[in-house]
């Protein structure tokens, strides 16, 4: 099994897709980033030998990903709610940033339903 950034590469799959397990590499870094170490792109991760690995992390030290990536995320995060900026409030109640409309869809950050009709029959049925 390939570990690059602390990170166990799926072995069954193409180089190609398994590099998209890393935090930070997507579709197009992936490919960039395969080119720039003259592998191919069909092989396998277990089929990598140990010097094309030395040759991808050396590679992948140019990129920040998975920690650093995501602690330079926290702390941007962060940053904008400590300067009280409108996008820095929607991160603290947790509602979508960037324009995203909340009447609907949003189910994701802001959970689910909460009938309004339905806790009326209940107070009615008491009374």
């Amino acid at each position: 099994m390939v570990r690059l950034v602390g990170v166990d590469l799926p072995s069954e799959k193409r180089l190609e897709v398994a590099l998209t397990y890393l935090y930070g590499i997507g579709d197009v870094l992936s490919r960039k980033i395969i080119k720039e170490s003259g592998l191919s792109p069909d092989m396998k991760a277990k089929e990598l030998k140990d010097d094309q690995v030395l040759r991808l992390r050396e590679i992948l030290k140019d990129y920040l990903v998975e920690g650093d990536l995501r602690k330079e995320v926290t702390q941007s995060i962060k940053r904008l709610i400590d300067i009280g900026a409108y996008r820095g409030a929607r991160h603290r109640k947790n509602l979508p940033v960037r324009g995203q409309r909340t009447r609907t869809n949003a189910r994701t950050k802001r959970g689910a339903r909460k009938t309004i009709g339905a806790s009326k029959k209940t107070e009615e049925a008491k009374v």
